[in-house]
């Protein structure tokens, strides 16, 4: 099983629509039983709490179902998981600080490192714009994703992970 975490500041946006979005690519090509994905955010501030209704409302008029609760990331994720993908650069360089011996580097990935067609350099924060900063979220999750599950199934395809 190949897991995957999306992480962004607070858990509440980015990472849980990442996470969603992932989730229905991977029900999609039926391969639920080999990738599972989670997130989780670089601060405790949203901890228990669902995904911010904003996201949600826009997620769902795209068919993706934002179900988790926020959590703060920590050490054990870089055990449990085989991508840690952040949603911006001060997220990355957060994950980055956490692994103070250099031990994990290579499970840890910006979410545009997987774009297929965007120039985006990392998923903006919508959080304090207005509702075409979620739909802009979305469109970049779409593509990356996509681009992230392409990778997985050639690591998969060639017992790579």
């Amino acid at each position: 099983m190949i897991k995957i975490l999306f992480v962004c500041l607070g858990n509440i946006c980015r990472s849980p629509s990442g996470e969603a979005v992932m989730n229905e690519l991977i029900r999609r090509e039926n391969l639920q039983d080999k990738i599972s994905c989670d997130s989780a955010g670089t601060i405790a501030y949203h901890e228990g709490n669902p995904a911010d209704s904003r996201m949600k409302t826009h997620a769902i008029k795209r068919g993706y179902n934002l179900t988790s609760m926020a959590r703060k990331f920590n050490e054990a994720d870089f055990e449990k998981f085989d991508y840690i993908i952040a949603m911006d650069e001060s997220n990355y360089n957060d994950l980055l600080s956490y692994d103070i011996n250099n031990k994990y580097k290579s499970k840890i990935f910006m979410m545009t490192d997987f774009s297929t067609n965007n120039n985006f350099a990392e998923v903006p924060d919508p959080y304090y714009g207005g509702p075409e900063g979620f739909e802009t979220v979305l469109d970049i999750l779409e593509d990356t994703c996509a681009g992230l599950l392409e990778d997985v199934k050639t690591k998969l395809n060639n017992n790579l992970l």
